[in-house]
């Protein structure tokens, strides 16, 4: 009969053969594998396999998917920088009425506004072109009367297209109303002063650094103007001053000398004559 010791060897060597392997000859046989623990191999080899497929397959769609998240990052960051511009805008509109922070200097604000507004730009262009006594101030004249032309257009165009509301404090109470007015995306008085500013620092001042400044400061305060007064967002002014300064280097590749004018009417009178002879 074993004694208990015995027992108790043998229970604790058949415990351990069970799991590293089995006992021949008192020595364990380490190679041989339990069924389960190969059927956790495959199943793992399976597995791995399968996520290989799947990184494959999503790697085929990465492209797309980056894509994606770039417009979703896009239109986020555009809806943020619009939110800010809103709140901004609303926050400078402090002259949009009487009864506004700043409603005491409201007329003082409309006043810069209307200087720069077209039509007193359009008719001071045609009084100077009218009364013009040499051909320098002629040319400069004419070279406006075309520049504030071609703005107008420019700007109108660009509104029609856009269709940007103006801000919701806006009272519409502008100096000779246009269609296009109805929209606020460029401002068209900010195009306006930073075009006429450059040709005005150009052609009509000295080169005297106070009168730079303070054509220069004119040019802000209209743009700013339609900010305090609710007419315009922000970006619409920084926008729309960007527009006219790059609007003037288009002037400045179309200006008419008196040569090339000469020479354009000559052309056009020609073309009409002989359209007419021909008709006739």
């Amino acid at each position: 009969m074993p004694s208990p010791k015995a027992r108790k060897n043998g229970s604790r060597s058949g415990s351990v053969s069970g799991i590293c392997g089995n006992n021949v000859n008192g020595r364990f046989d380490f190679g041989a594998v339990s069924p389960r623990r190969s059927l956790d191999y495959s199943s793992r080899r399976r597995a791995s396999s399968f996520s290989s497929a799947s990184a494959f397959v999503i790697g085929t769609q990465s492209p797309d998917n980056a894509k994606r998240l770039n417009l979703s990052l896009l239109t986020i960051a555009f809806r943020f920088l619009l939110a800010i511009d809103l709140w901004l805008s609303k926050r400078l509109g402090v002259c949009t009425c009487e009864d506004s922070l700043l409603g005491s200097i409201r007329p003082l604000v409309k006043l810069v506004e209307m200087s720069g507004h077209g039509v007193p730009w359009l008719m001071s262009a045609v009084y100077g072109l009218v009364h013009s006594d040499s051909a320098a101030e002629l040319e400069t004249m004419l070279n406006l009367l075309m520049a504030l032309v071609l703005d107008m257009a420019l700007v109108g165009i660009v509104k029609a297209i856009v269709r940007r509301r103006p801000p919701s404090q806006s009272r519409f109470d502008m100096f000779m109303p246009m269609a296009v007015d109805r929209y606020s995306f460029p401002s068209g008085h900010a195009t306006r002063a930073a075009m006429c500013a450059r040709l005005v620092l150009t052609h009509l001042v000295s080169a005297a650094a106070p009168l730079h400044a303070l054509v220069l400061a004119w040019a802000g305060l209209v743009g700013l103007s339609r900010v305090l007064l609710g007419q315009s967002n922000v970006t619409d002014v920084l926008f729309g001053l960007g527009l006219g300064y790059c609007h003037y280097s288009l002037v400045e590749r179309l200006w008419l000398s008196p040569e090339r004018l000469q020479d354009l009417l000559t052309t056009f009178l020609t073309t009409f004559l002989q359209d007419r002879v021909a008709g006739v």
